[in-house]
């Protein structure tokens, strides 16, 4: 099935470009991080990924987030995608398993990779993702879905 190949094939790339980012320090991580980066240098932000699982998904104060922040990234063209599977992305990131009251999650809804202007960083993760991301708006969905399923 070529729909279900796609998806593996963006759900590996978007996997392979989180942990890039990160590693090469072009990752921020968290709603309120996001949103300021946005307001400062918001052509440094090459792809928005907003996380959810399903259960949380009546969770207004976020959903509201998710709607601010989608508009804006559809406002200076960055390209945006939904993400579930939580867990997956905790244990791509390296988060601790289970923190226990020594250190504070990291908020994981919403990630943002960046392209410093002095360098034309690109990773074959990005490319893929970028060009899912412009198909799908071909196709009107605005903000298409992945799900990252635990390994």
């Amino acid at each position: 099935d070529n729909a279900a190949q796609k998806m593996q094939t963006v759900t590996a790339a978007v996997e392979e470009l989180l942990v890039a980012a990160q590693r090469q320090d072009r990752l921020t991580v968290g709603v309120y991080e996001s949103a300021k980066l946005m307001n400062v240098d918001p052509d440094s932000v090459v792809l928005c990924l907003l996380a959810i699982d399903e259960e949380e998904e009546d969770d207004i104060a976020l959903q509201i987030h998710f709607t601010l922040i989608q508009s804006f990234c559809c406002d200076n063209d960055i390209n945006i995608m939904r993400v579930s599977g939580m867990q997956r992305l905790a244990q791509l990131l390296g988060e601790p398993a289970e923190t226990q009251g020594t250190t504070e999650a990291r908020d994981l809804h919403c990630l943002l990779v960046t392209n410093p202007h002095t360098d034309a960083w690109k990773s074959h993760g990005l490319v893929e993702v970028a060009s899912y991301c412009e198909e799908s708006r071909g196709n009107n969905q605005w903000v298409p879905y992945i799900s990252l399923q635990e390994r």
